[in-house]
């Protein structure tokens, strides 16, 4: 069984037969603790994911039922569950912050499925032993970041948690200001973090360590089994995976904004959407986290980062090593050559490349210099330039290119470096435009365009927000509809910003 599997739906089921299995609740019982959710006071369906339901074969119907709310809101238990909140621990902006753990989610268990198991987990349904000094409570702000984000994410191709649905109350939650509760069903193969491999190695206990290595060996990496030893088979492959998601943040301008060991899947998922961002003026140097002074997550570092917790990852995995040699080669040549690799293909594809080569890390890096240079929208640079011919015609022609980029005869120069890269291997333009358009999105969740939905919701008007998740479902078509939110941010959002409060 390999992760994470394809995005493909399940035979149909109703939502009181699903057949869940429940194996992280066939652990020893010091990895989670079993309690039930607090649940929500007159819970309400505020959205839901079609295409996440269609996963685990969840008709609409079956997710228009009262039934549903219910059970996503925590408030009824789903037949054959075994809801359990789990440990672990975890470097939080680069310090050892101790145990952690599932401080406001509660695992319901996983459905089987013929393409592999997905796990539900509702995000904000109460306090657990693990909240610390927290209330358990997710608020209906980031309830909605991240219920549009997983979703957005997947439409986009990039390895993520799924969001099935987002419940409401009027709950009141205390935050910066009083918020309203809510609770975002999350869905993922696994939601074991680097963290929780750190948990058991800084409490000296090696015996489950081994557990949890041969628990996720055994389920998602199988052919790490018939290696001399598995434990680094299976780190060199979280280390590539890892490194192919890292270049598709980079690729679609993506900040996670809390880059912490116990946000990092080891199934190479984007997890935990907190402070998150899409890039509007570039900046390399980007710090989408407010709470992040130090800009330990900023944009141009979350490659690094990822490096970094990777080691971490490596150090917790050491008792089953035993060989730091071997740990750093299992770590260092995987990622690097593929981030390397991935990075060049990515950014290579978004210039309408056919191919690599290597003078085009020039090519891209004297782009992206100038991206940064002038403050130029990344998401409307790439889509502009697919527009463009092939061969230099007229400068009303680039026009919507130049007219992003302040210094025209800078744009005017790189311009025909491109060009003269692409006649190097020759295609249509209509060919080329077509390939461009298809890994360079028209829209992305910008900051903006997830405030007007919040606004909107805490106002009591969802539609915003189910318009912007259907736009979302397909960010590289035109939409002429929906072109408002493929915009800048307008001027009352220019000083919108985020942080790890929710």
């Amino acid at each position: 069984m390999n992760a994470p599997h394809p995005d493909a739906p399940a035979r149909a089921h109703r939502l009181d037969a699903l057949p869940f299995d429940n194996s992280f609740a066939r652990l020893p019982g010091a990895f989670y603790t079993r309690l039930a959710p607090w649940g929500l006071p007159e819970a309400r369906l505020v959205a839901v994911s079609d295409a996440a339901a269609a996963l685990i074969g969840l008709h609409p119907e079956e997710t228009a039922t009262p039934a549903f709310v219910a059970a996503m809101a925590g408030n009824t238990p789903l037949p054959g569950s075994d809801t359990l909140a789990a440990v672990y621990s975890g470097h939080q902006f680069g310090a050892w912050a101790g145990q952690l753990g599932d401080g406001r989610a509660h695992l319901l268990g996983e459905v089987r499925t013929p393409h592999g198991p997905w796990e539900l987990q509702l995000k904000g349904a109460g306090r657990t032993p693990y909240s610390r000094m927290g209330d358990g409570r997710a608020v209906l702000r980031s309830s909605i970041r991240e219920f549009l984000c997983s979703e957005a994410m997947a439409a986009l191709g990039i390895p993520t948690t799924r969001a099935l649905s987002l419940v409401a109350s009027d709950l009141p939650v205390p935050r910066e200001t009083m918020e309203t509760a809510a609770v975002v069903t999350r869905m993922a193969p696994s939601f074991v973090r680097f963290g929780s491999f750190e948990h058991w190695t800084a409490n000296k206990r090696t015996d489950e360590l081994q557990q949890l290595a041969d628990y996720v060996i055994d389920r998602f990496y199988p052919a790490a089994r018939d290696a001399a030893n598995p434990a680094v088979a299976m780190l060199a492959e979280v280390s590539r995976r890892t490194a192919t998601l890292m270049a598709q943040w980079q690729a679609v301008g993506f900040m996670h904004g809390v880059m912490n060991t116990d946000n990092m899947s080891i199934l190479g998922l984007t997890l935990d959407y907190g402070p998150f961002a899409f890039m509007d003026g570039f900046d390399a140097d980007h710090i989408c986290n407010h709470t992040d002074r130090g800009g330990r997550y900023r944009y141009s570092a979350q490659p690094h980062i990822a490096h970094w917790n990777l080691h971490a990852l490596g150090h917790a995995l050491m008792p089953l090593i035993g060989d730091a040699d071997a740990l750093d080669t299992a770590i260092d040549t995987p990622f690097v050559e593929t981030y390397n690799r991935e990075f060049l293909a990515r950014q290579g594809a978004k210039l309408g490349l056919t191919d690599t080569r290597d003078d085009d890390e020039v090519l891209i890096g004297r782009l992206l210099g100038l991206l940064h240079a002038h403050h130029t929208d990344y998401t409307l640079f790439f889509r502009a330039l697919g527009e463009l011919p092939a061969v230099a015609g007229t400068p009303a022609q680039d026009a919507p290119v130049r007219d992003l980029i302040a210094d025209r005869a800078a744009c005017d120069a790189w311009l025909a470096s491109w060009r003269a890269r692409l006649a190097q291997t020759p295609r249509p333009d209509a060919e080329r435009r077509a390939a461009m358009h298809a890994v360079n999105p028209k829209y992305v969740l910008r900051n903006w365009v997830a405030e007007t939905a919040i606004r909107a919701a805490q106002a009591g008007d969802f539609a915003p927000l189910h318009r912007i998740h259907a736009c979302l479902q397909r960010p590289f078509d035109e939409q002429p509809e929906n072109i408002e939110f493929a915009a800048p941010p307008p001027d009352w959002a220019q000083s919108l910003s985020v942080s790890c409060s929710s």
